[in-house]
């Protein structure tokens, strides 16, 4: 249950990504909610993770779902860049948390 609690924890983090950018916009109560809403309820779940997962694991899969999640709306949602290198480096990510998790 705690690997749902992380990855859930993850994806909640890109809802409030999404807000700050939102916020950034246009400052709305709609707009708030999605950005403390998001970070709340990922931090929360981040917390129960932790319980059993050890916090070097926790932590890395956490921000790289956050962190890959957040560039790939970006791309394709706020039409930020798409180079060859940016989709390399994201790849990289999905490498060093998968092996930090095979490594624990």
């Amino acid at each position: 249950m705690a690997w749902a609690y992380l990855i859930l924890a993850g994806l909640l983090e890109i809802i409030g990504v999404i807000g700050i950018k939102k916020v950034a916009e246009h400052n709305s109560w709609s707009n708030n909610l999605l950005l403390y809403g998001g970070f709340f309820a990922s931090f929360s779940l981040l917390t129960h993770a932790m319980q059993e997962i050890p916090l070097s694991v926790a932590y890395t899969v956490w921000t790289g779902i956050g962190t890959l999640g957040s560039a790939a709306i970006g791309m394709v949602f706020f039409r930020e860049p798409r180079s060859r290198l940016r989709l390399f480096c994201m790849a990289g990510i999905i490498v060093t948390v998968l092996g930090l998790k095979l490594a624990d």
